[in-house]
Formats: C-alpha cells, structure tokens, sequence
C-alpha cells in the first residue's frame, strides 16, 4: 500500500513540475513577444514592462484620455480631469470606464517621467 502511494505521490510531481515548466516557458515566450511589439531592444522591453505594470499600452492610454501628443501635458490634465469627473460613481458614472481613465493617465505620467528623466541626467562625460 506505501508503496502505491509514493508512486502516486511522485507521479502528481511530476505532473505539477511539467505543468510549470510549460507555464513558464510560454510566459517567457510572451514577453519577449510583447518586447517586440513594443520596438524591440531596450526600449521595447521597458515599454513591455511599463505595459505590464498599469495593464494598459500607451496607445490606448493616448486613445482614451484623447490625446495625440505628450509634449502638451495641461491637454493630459485636463482631459483626465474631465473624464474622471464625469464618470464618478456618485454623478451615476462608471466606476469602470473612471478606473480605465486613471490608469491610462498612470500609463502616460509613467511614460512622460521616464522622457524627462532621460533629459534631465544626461550621459555624464569623465
């Protein structure tokens, strides 16, 4: 009886050890996907990255808050400003389309701070 237990207990490891080895084979596979539909290199991986963390792209974050260029950051304020307002819960908004509206600002501000900083520290020449 111990004995077919133990071969059904190392049997179900090693069904849980392939299932997360594939897992993790196919997440690897999508981020490099994701890296390379972001532009590839460095920057693409980061974008991938940044894309990850707000679940949003900045196409769509631009699609969104309505806007084209992200040179003109009171156009971004004010257009989230209105958006967010309209869609409060307590105006019989969405609480949805609110949270979809504030992540796409969080996806853009995240965008525009990486720009600025990029400017701001230049390469330093020793």
């Amino acid at each position: 009886m111990a004995k077919y237990l133990a071969q059904i207990i190392v049997a179900g490891a090693q069904i849980v050890g392939r299932a997360f080895t594939a897992a993790l084979r196919q997440e690897l596979r999508t981020s490099q996907q994701n890296a390379q539909r972001s532009g590839g290199g460095r920057r693409g991986t980061r974008r991938a990255a940044d894309d990850n963390v707000t679940g949003i792209t900045l196409a769509e974050a631009k699609s969104i808050l309505n806007v084209t260029d992200l040179d003109d950051p009171e156009k971004v304020n004010k257009s989230f400003k209105h958006l967010f307002d309209v869609n409060d819960k307590q105006k019989g908004g969405s609480f949805y389309i609110q949270s979809k509206v504030y992540r796409a600002k969080e996806r853009i501000d995240l965008e525009t701070q990486k720009d600025t900083k990029q400017v701001k520290d230049p390469p330093s020449e020793s």
